[in-house]
């Protein structure tokens, strides 16, 4: 299976150690056929308004401008309460500590896992690594 994978972070190395939708910007990844290939780096253009917290505006935001890119799967250290918005257009995968690079070993040895989660449609429930 194919899946576009989106790293919240600000550096491009690590993960950022806070809510997702408030990354600087987003690694974005394909996983196809065993192999991790970056694609590209995109700027988080969302505007997000700090006096709403889980404000659903920014979680269609964030959500709209992944699936430009047809991202399925988001990986942050930390997700606020609106990952029960975008669970149901992405696998949410917290990953609490390391890299990118370590990130994507986790990953790829947890592939079925994430690929069971991704056929659950709407239904899915984060995943932690």
């Amino acid at each position: 299976m194919k899946l576009r994978i989106a790293f919240a972070t600000d550096d491009g190395k690590t993960l950022i150690s806070r809510h997702f939708g408030d990354a600087e910007l987003y690694d974005i990844y394909e996983f196809n056929n065993g192999q991790f290939s970056f694609i590209k780096r995109i700027l988080n253009t969302v505007d997000e308004e700090r006096e709403v917290h889980a404000n659903p505006r920014k979680a269609r935001g964030i959500s709209s401008l992944l699936l430009v890119e047809k991202v399925n799967v988001a990986v942050s250290k930390i997700f606020g309460p609106n990952i029960k918005r975008i669970r149901k257009k992405f696998v949410c995968i917290i990953i609490k500590k390391g890299t990118i690079e370590s990130a994507i070993h986790r990953i790829t040895d947890n592939m079925d896992a994430i690929e069971d989660e991704w056929k659950k449609g709407e239904n899915r429930t984060h995943l932690m690594f």
